[in-house]
C-alpha cells in the first residue's frame, strides 16, 4: 500500500506548576516503556520537553517534535496540565492531536503522589472548545500506562486518516453518466477537509491514453496482469489495452498530483467509455484500488474519498460496491437460515461490475460485462472483474455531502457470508444486524447514493471517530441501530 501516511506521534507530557513535574516526567517515561514492549516503537516519539505553564516550553515542544518528523500529536496530561500552553501546543500543531490523562496509580501514594489529571481533562476540553481546535479525546481518556498506550494505538488508524485528508488530491474524469444525479454532489465539503480536487473531461483521458500507443512499458504491465489473473484470465486480447490504460493513469498522477502527497481517482466508466475505449476498466480500477490508490466507478467523487479514508484506517485494500439487490428467499432458507444468526431483512447482495481487487475475491475471472453487453457489442465491454467476494467481517461505510452542502455519514459493521451468490460481477451475501431498518431509516430516510465503500474488517469504532473529528455533526452519523433503539422517524406502532 502505497498511498498513505505513516504516522508518527509525538507524545507530550505536560505539567501544572502547582504539581510536581515529577509525575508527568515519570508517568511519560511509563507510557513510552509501556508502548515500546506492546506496539512498535517507531509509532511514537516521546519529547523531553515537558510544559509547565509557560508558552515559551509549549513553543520548545512544538519546535521538538517537528523536528522529529512527527505527524500527529499526543498531549499528555501526567498531572492537572497548563490548560492555556497545553491547548495551545494543539492549536498550533498541523495535524491530528489527541489528549489523555493519568489515572492516579495507589492507595498508598495519593498526597504527593495525586496528580488530579481526571480534573484537568475537563479544563482541556473547555479550552480546546474556546480556541475552535479539534482534537481526538477517547471514550475514557483517563488510564494507567498500559491504557494509555492502548489509546495512543487505537489513534493511529484515525490520525492515518485525517493527516492523509489534509494532503489528498481526487482526480476525476467525468461528467457523471446519464440518469446517475444520485452520484452528485457539491464540492464544497472537499474544501472544508482540505481535500483538493482536479476536474477533467474524458476526452482529456482519451487523449492521454491514444499517447500512451506502444508505450515500451506494456509487455511488461501485461505480464503483471497475466500472473495475477491466471487461469482466471478470460479475454487475454484485451489485456494490452488495459495495460495501456492503466500507465495512462499512473502517469497521469504522476503528472498532475502536484504538491499533494496521496491521491484518489473518481473514473468514468460508461456510456461512451466502451464504444471510444474499446473495453470497460474495471479491471485496471481494482488493481489501483489493490496498490492503495482508490478508483471509484461512475465518477463517485465521494465514494472514492469514502475509499481513501477506509484504506487509511484499515491499511488494507478497500471496495465500492452498489447496495444492489435482495437475496432470493429460497436463498436465504436454503444457506442462511439455521446457520447463521441473520434475519432475512438483515441480509443483502453487495456488487459491482468488477472493481473489486482479487486479493478481495474467493475467485475471480477477468471477462465481459454483462449489463453493458446487452446494449453494446460484447467486445467493447471486456476488462471486468468477476467473483464471489471473500467471506469474513466487513463495514460498509460512506462520507457523503448533501445536495445543499451537509456533511452527513453511515457506518455499519457486518459480514459477507460464506454463501455462493449464483451471480455476476464482483459480489457478495452481505449480513449487517437490522439491515433493514437501516436501509429505511439511514439510507434511504438520508437520501444516501447507492455506492457504499466496504472495508474488510471492524473499523466502525476508528470511522465513526474520523467523522466526528472532520466536522460530521454526531446526528448525521448514522449506524445500524439495535432493534432497543428506534430511529426518529421510525413508526413506533409498527
Amino acid at each position: 500500500m502505497i498511498n498513505m501516511p505513516k504516522v508518527k506521534v509525538g507524545v507530550v507530557g505536560v505539567s501544572r506548576d502547582c504539581f510536581p513535574a515529577s509525575l508527568t516526567i515519570s508517568r511519560r517515561e511509563a507510557l513510552c516503556k509501556a508502548y515500546a514492549a506492546k506496539y512498535d516503537a517507531s509509532d511514537i516519539y516521546e519529547c523531553p520537553v515537558t510544559i509547565i505553564e509557560s508558552e515559551i516550553d509549549m513553543v520548545n515542544a512544538l519546535e521538538d517534535i517537528k523536528k522529529a518528523g512527527c505527524n500527529a500529536l499526543c498531549v499528555y496530561l501526567g498531572n492537572f496540565g497548563p490548560e492555556i500552553s497545553e491547548t495551545l501546543l494543539a492549536k498550533h500543531f498541523e495535524g491530528p492531536k489527541m489528549f489523555i490523562a493519568a489515572a492516579e496509580e495507589s492507595q498508598n501514594d495519593l498526597v504527593g503522589g495525586r496528580g488530579d489529571a481526571y480534573c484537568g481533562m475537563l479544563n482541556a476540553s473547555y479550552n480546546l472548545k474556546l480556541r475552535n481546535v479539534k482534537a481526538y479525546i477517547p471514550e475514557y481518556p483517563v488510564g494507567d500506562a498500559e491504557d494509555c498506550a492502548d489509546m495512543i494505538h487505537e489513534f493511529l488508524p484515525i490520525a492515518r486518516a485525517i493527516d492523509g485528508l489534509s494532503k489528498l488530491k481526487i482526480i476525476s474524469f467525468g461528467p457523471r453518466p446519464m440518469n446517475f444525479l444520485a452520484c452528485n454532489a457539491p464540492i464544497k465539503q472537499l474544501y472544508n477537509l482540505g481535500v483538493e480536487i482536479e476536474e477533467n473531461s474524458e476526452l482529456d483521458l482519451f487523449e492521454a491514453f491514444n499517447k500512451h500507443a506502444g508505450d515500451e512499458r506494456i509487455p511488461a504491465k501485461v505480464k503483471e496482469m497475466e500472473e495475477e489473473l491466471g487461469a482466471g484470465n478470460k479475454k487475454p486480447e484485451v489485456l494490452a489495452k488495459l495495460a495501456q490504460y492503466e500507465l495512462t493513469l499512473l502517469d497521469w498522477i504522476d503528472a498532475h498530483k502536484g504538491y499533494r502527497e496521496y491521491v484518489a481517482i473518481a473514473g468514468k466508466c460508461w456510456p461512451a467509455f466502451q464504444t471510444q475505449f474499446g473495453f470497460v476498466p474495471c479491471y485496471v480500477n481494482s488493481r489501483l484500488t489493490g496498490m492503495g490508490i482508490p478508483v471509484s466507478c461512475e465518477v463517485d467523487i465521494y465514494g472514492c474519498l469514502s475509499e481513501f479514508i477506509g484504506t487509511c484506517v484499515s491499511e488494507d485494500v478497500v471496495t465500492l460496491l452498489d447496495i444492489n439487490n435482495s437475496v432470493p428467499k429460497d436463498m436465504y432458507k436454503e444457506s442462511i437460515e439455521g446457520k447463521f444468526d441473520y434475519k432475512f431483512t438483515d441480509t443483502f447482495m453487495g456488487f459491482h461490475c468488477g472493481n473489486t481487487c482479487t486479493k478481495k475475491l474467493s475467485f475471480h475471472e477477468m471477462k465481459y460485462q454483462l449489463i453493458m453487453a446487452r446494449n453494446l457489442p460484447e467486445e467493447v465491454t471486456q476488462g471486468t472483474l468477476e467473483g464471489d467476494i471473500i467471506p469474513g467481517n466487513i463495514t460498509f461505510y460512506r462520507l457523503q455531502s448533501t445536495a445543499d452542502n451537509i456533511l452527513r455519514a453511515y457506518v455499519a459493521e457486518g459480514e459477507v457470508l460464506p454463501v455462493a451468490t449464483k451471480s455476476f460481477g464482483g459480489i457478495g451475501v452481505f449480513a449487517i444486524p437490522e439491515m433493514g431498518r437501516f436501509y429505511r431509516h439511514v439510507l434511504i430516510q438520508k437520501n444516501y447514493p447507492h455506492h457504499g465503500a466496504v472495508a474488510f474488517g471492524h473499523y466502525g469504532k476508528a470511522l465513526y471517530e474520523v467523522f466526528k473529528y472532520i466536522g460530521v455533526d454526531v446526528d448525521e452519523i448514522g449506524y445500524n441501530r439495535p432493534a432497543s433503539i428506534p430511529y426518529p422517524d421510525e413508526n413506533p406502532f409498527k
